[in-house]
């Protein structure tokens, strides 16, 4: 082969939601980045929730019989082989881990020798390796672990995510590419009565909601000008369970909101003049890359990959914890705005520089290219 073939790529992800965020988010706008760049794309996906515009590269199947956290969808499985074996396809990337839509790109690959790409996003932390269902623990060793020997290459989007894999005994190449971000065109931003502290994400365990609150209980007092803003829809009734000790705590000035979409959205991001991530684990976290692209610094804890956040000027990198946040909350409430505006500035040129999704394609379409000729490998891509 060439390299200015048209690449014949299946994704294969369990499920996206018209909510603009995490693999619904990233994996649609990777396969529209991929099509930008002339390669022929289709995303697989179960017929788990009701999308109003699907993408037109979208193909979706029935779920079949079974645990609905399975995910088992016997038409798709037919599908990707009946596929793979008549020659129409040439790669295989699949998109996280954990449901029977992730085990069938490794058997299919396997069976008919076809290259494969696997993104766990996030799965494969010690974080997710040690939390989760009596399920997850038999699903590893017996379908998920052994249809993974089939990948050709993982894709991680960050260092710590590279590390995970490592950690786990795979020894197959990895690229690293981050997501991608747009970046919107905001107005300036506008100073108000009251200064912002947003949480915009999943009200999840693992976003680290359990330390923000009791953080945001030691410094309420000595920032009386701030207030917390949580954003996002809850998972499985966690939100009712942080109201609940926001109670507790006899918070002051704190906010629930549900989820917000699009525009709304992006207003949250740019009307904070902080944004807050305390997170325990996190392959990548979408919502820090919005954040700084609509020019608001960051505080994040290291179970994310965002270490540039100082050496960029743009935000804070913390020990995961309860006193390292109150510490670092201390020092980032009592910045001034002009301050503060100026380290969002820095996060947005940031962003405009590294995370583009047109870079994203490019460095996603070489490291296929790689993989199906064998020559001129990427630089984002580590062997061995």
């Amino acid at each position: 082969m060439g390299d200015n073939f048209s690449i014949r790529a299946i994704h294969i992800v369990p499920a996206i939601s018209e909510e603009a965020s995490g693999p619904s988010y990233s994996v649609v706008r990777l396969c529209e980045s991929l099509i930008e760049q002339g390669q022929e794309v289709t995303l697989a996906v179960l017929d788990w929730a009701d999308l109003p515009l699907p993408p037109p590269f979208l193909k979706i199947f029935p779920l079949g019989w079974g645990p609905r956290r399975l995910g088992r969808s016997p038409a798709m499985m037919q599908w990707l082989s009946e596929t793979s074996r008549l020659g129409l396809v040439d790669l295989l990337h699949n998109h996280s881990l954990w449901m029977m839509p992730n085990a069938y790109p490794g058997l299919v690959a396997g069976r008919q020798g076809l290259p494969l790409v696997v993104s766990p996003r996030g799965t494969l932390s010690e974080w997710s390796m040690h939390s989760g269902s009596t399920l997850k623990r038999i699903f590893w060793p017996l379908v998920q672990k052994p249809t993974l020997a089939a990948t050709s290459c993982f894709h991680a989007t960050a260092e710590s995510e590279y590390a995970d894999i490592r950690r786990m005994g795979f020894r197959q190449p990895v690229a690293i590419i981050p997501n991608g971000i747009d970046i919107p065109n905001l107005p300036p931003k506008v100073s108000g009565e009251s200064r912002i502290l947003l949480f915009l994400g999943r009200v999840h365990p693992i976003k680290g909601l359990d330390m923000l609150l009791p953080a945001w209980q030691a410094v309420q007092a000595r920032f009386p000008e701030w207030r917390l803003r949580i954003v996002g829809p809850d998972n499985g009734g966690y939100l009712a369970k942080m109201q609940r000790l926001a109670k507790k705590l006899l918070l002051e000035r704190i906010e629930f909101s549900g989820a917000l979409r699009g525009e709304q959205k992006w207003q949250a991001y740019q009307q904070a003049d902080l944004f807050v991530l305390p997170t325990y684990s996190e392959n990548f976290g979408i919502s820090v890359a919005e954040a700084l692209a609509a020019g608001t610094p960051a505080i994040v804890t290291k179970g994310a990959p965002w270490a540039g956040l100082e050496a960029r000027g743009a935000g804070w990198w913390t020990d995961i914890g309860l006193d390292p946040l109150v510490a670092c909350l201390e020092d980032a409430l009592c910045r001034t705005t002009d301050d503060l505006n100026d380290m969002g500035l820095c996060g947005r040129s940031w962003m405009e520089e590294n995370y583009s999704w047109a870079s994203v394609g490019l460095k996603m379409t070489e490291t296929y290219r790689w993989i199906l000729n064998g020559s001129n490998k990427p630089e984002c891509v580590i062997e061995g």
